[in-house]
């Protein structure tokens, strides 16, 4: 799933190659991703990108009225949450022919601008199809993003320990509560617990102020550092690049970087994740079951 780290980078290209540029033509493969009407895509043809960047892990492209739309709406927002399996392909040589509607393709939104032949493509693998698109005048029109709590990079460590205090919840499942903090997913918890040494399992509530405080540093060092890497990459390229930063997560049965102990899983329906039982949880292994106690 598309984090942070890669929303943030995937906003800068774009804004890096079509702010200033219109939107020439909306092409939609897949009705279902649209999850508002009014105003309808059509309405995106013609207007300027002002700019692309990111909330939590929603990317925001902000469009105005061009030369040919002088009456139209100030703002209109393009909003899209990649999901688990979403992704954008920019091309230098975007293909004119509109995508088949209701195909079997990966393609569920294409968009023509930047520079005359380039755009993107919005695409989703698999079955499970989570990827969500929204038009919107005011991007507070959208639930999910009207309910997102502080961005992770935003809050001071005052707040963020409040959060913290308030919630009696494992501190995994509250770093990725997108209504808690908003910003991380399973990957980057797996590499912030990691590197703050502390158990998946562990109490939110229960941590001490000085766990508190590495948690903290430890989110924002391990997110600006992914950020700083994946800068000025080619969008194609983000997904390698992310893989070659991680130290725990999708590393299973692999030697912790740190230690040498054997990195291990905890597996539910339908995701996983990733810890080291020396760094973080005292040597002891997590059950792999959906109410996984600490075994003795």
């Amino acid at each position: 799933m598309p984090e942070l780290p890669e929303v943030a980078a995937i906003a800068e290209y774009v804004d890096g190659r079509a702010a200033g540029f219109p939107i020439r033509r909306v092409d939609v493969a897949s009705l279902a991703v649209l999850k508002t009407a009014d105003p309808p895509y059509t309405a995106l043809a013609g207007r300027i990108v002002e700019s692309a960047g990111r909330l939590g892990k929603y990317l925001v492209i902000r469009t105005i009225p061009g030369p040919d739309t002088p009456s139209a709406e100030p703002v209109i927002n393009l909003v899209i949450h990649l999901s688990r399996a979403g992704w954008l392909r920019w091309s230098d040589h975007l293909s004119q022919t509109p995508p088949r509607p209701g195909g079997k393709g990966p393609i569920a939104i294409r968009v023509h601008c930047g520079l005359p032949g380039e755009g993107f493509d919005v695409t989703e693998a698999g079955t499970q199809k989570r990827l969500a698109v929204w038009i919107v005048r005011d991007v507070g029109e959208i639930d999910r993003i009207a309910g997102l709590g502080p961005d992770v990079l935003s809050c001071s460590r005052e707040e963020f320990g409040a959060i913290l205090a308030g919630t009696t919840g494992r501190i995994k499942n509250v770093l990725t509560d997108q209504r808690t903090i908003a910003g991380i997913g399973n990957a980057y918890s797996d590499e912030i617990l990691h590197t703050a040494k502390l158990s998946p399992f562990a109490s939110a509530k229960s941590l001490s102020a000085e766990q508190v405080d590495t948690l903290f540093d430890t989110a924002r060092s391990v997110l600006t550092g992914a950020i700083g890497r994946l800068e000025g990459q080619e969008v194609a390229r983000l997904k390698s690049e992310k893989r070659t930063g991680l130290r725990v997560h999708a590393r299973t049965g692999l030697p912790c970087p740190v230690c040498g102990d054997t990195i291990r899983e905890v597996s539910f329906s339908d995701r996983s994740f990733q810890y080291c039982p020396t760094c973080q949880t005292g040597g002891k292994v997590l059950a792999d079951r959906r109410m996984s106690r600490l075994l003795k």
